[in-house]
């Protein structure tokens, strides 16, 4: 039996294996721990699924691969051959990444329609192999849908792959944005050539300079190539003003003197902002490309700092939620985040996200939106200003600067207002609501 690559999230396109608990040879049962994997949202020890013996290992500790890539094979016994001749070789271990095609062949048909282009495709009356799951052909050159929610057309894809043109720096004129083979044809390709040129430039400028290359991990690309990706397609806009805080911080002070739970300032701010999408449908939303998905709950992505990256793990129905048992589990799912212990689960969908630098001194910020994400909550410090009071008179008070990121593609200038001013009247004036 071939083990794949699994995918271990929806986003999620490529694994590292960090530690194989088995060696060629050695026994295996079913459910015993068969090898680790790492992903650039979380770490997981994956089981064997069938009894046998190892019969290859085809991707070494180390190395980076596309989900459904065959990283080993469990044979039923050792005198079993370990692999077909006809599987792809692995690459050598001295690689850090390795190249193999994105949608790996699986099964022997597969393979046979890999090394002979002309020959049909998948047979349908082939039998279906639970442990082998179903991928994207390699003839369709990846998804229909980029992270951003832009399409691409069947003809564009096989046009970019073989240009090696990133369909995430071109911009769609087909209908509702797409992208066309037109578009292709006029985007300049940026080969994995060009791109190495590029780095050893910018080596070349430090040649003098004292310093140590850090390697990337499966995290870092992935937060690099999201994010640009998302700066690049999604039309940002930017709502910044204060929110007076007087009142939240004396009901926090209240409860953390009575409850066995600490609460945080920005677990009031996550319960609020959840709050405030329920006030406004218009803006608890998420992009789909070809409609909007309004929601009838808030989930809400709560950014938290680990080595070498961020996590967001979202709380559903955190509007829902009482107080407590929202800090508490806040408090378990940025524990398990730091640990790189979250379930796919535990970090997919969301409607919104909210990022609090506010500990770090932070006064104001602008995030940058999670496609397909309509909305983030940029959360600043809690500083005494001088105010203006009501009836004309100067006074001290407690204010935090937050930012609200919008994607304009699901969410209008005036829908983003209404959010803001639903958020400050929360915090301000209903706190209550909270709890």
């Amino acid at each position: 039996m071939e083990i794949l690559m699994p995918q271990l999230g929806e986003t999620v396109t490529e694994g590292t294996i960090s530690k194989w608990h088995k060696a060629v040879g050695d026994s295996v049962a079913a459910g015993d721990p068969l090898f680790e994997i790492e992903t650039d949202k979380t770490s997981m020890e994956m089981p064997a699924l069938v009894a046998g013996v190892l019969g290859e290992i085809l991707v070494q500790a180390g190395d980076t691969v596309p989900v459904g890539t065959v990283i080993g094979v469990v044979a039923e016994t050792a005198s079993a051959p370990a692999a077909s001749s006809a599987r792809p070789q692995a690459r050598p271990a001295a690689a850090k990444t390795v190249e193999v095609p994105t949608a790996a062949p699986i099964g022997e048909s597969h393979r046979a329609a890999a090394a002979a282009p002309s020959a049909p495709s998948i047979d349908a009356a082939q039998p279906i192999d639970p442990f082998h799951g179903l991928r994207t052909p390699p003839r369709n050159f990846g998804k229909s849908s980029l992270p951003s929610g832009v399409k691409a057309s069947p003809r564009a894809r096989r046009l970019a792959a073989e240009a090696s043109v990133d369909l995430a720096l071109v911009r769609g004129t087909g209908p509702r944005g797409c992208i066309v083979a037109a578009d292709i044809r006029r985007a300049p390709p940026a080969t994995q050539t060009e791109r190495a040129r590029d780095a050893e430039q910018v080596k070349a400028l430090y040649a003098g300079t004292r310093h140590r290359e850090v390697a990337l991990d499966s995290m870092r690309k992935t937060i690099a190539r999201r994010l640009s990706e998302s700066k690049q397609q999604v039309p940002h806009f930017y709502l910044t003003g204060d929110l007076n805080v007087e009142a939240l911080l004396a009901l926090r002070k209240q409860i953390n003197e009575t409850a066995s739970v600490r609460v945080s300032v920005n677990d009031f701010l996550v319960k609020a902002y959840a709050l405030a999408l329920q006030r406004v449908p218009a803006a608890n939303v998420a992009w789909a490309g070809d409609c909007l998905l309004q929601f009838e709950r808030s989930d809400i992505g709560v950014a938290v700092a680990v080595p070498g990256g961020l996590v967001t793990p979202v709380v559903r129905s955190a509007d829902a939620k009482g107080l407590l048992a929202l800090a508490r589990e806040i408090g378990a799912l940025a524990t398990r985040g730091r640990e790189r212990k979250l379930q796919p689960a535990e970090y997919a969908g969301g409607a919104a996200t909210v990022s609090n630098l506010g500990m770090y001194g932070v006064r104001s910020f602008q995030a940058i939106v999670n496609p397909p994400q309509a909305t983030i909550l940029a959360v600043g410090a809690a500083e005494r200003r001088v105010i203006e009071a009501a009836d004309g008179t100067l006074r001290a008070a407690t204010l935090i600067t937050v930012s609200i990121s919008a994607d304009h593609r699901a969410v209008d200038g005036v829908a983003a207002a209404e959010l803001f001013a639903a958020l400050r009247q929360i915090v301000e004036t209903q706190t209550s609501d909270v709890l």
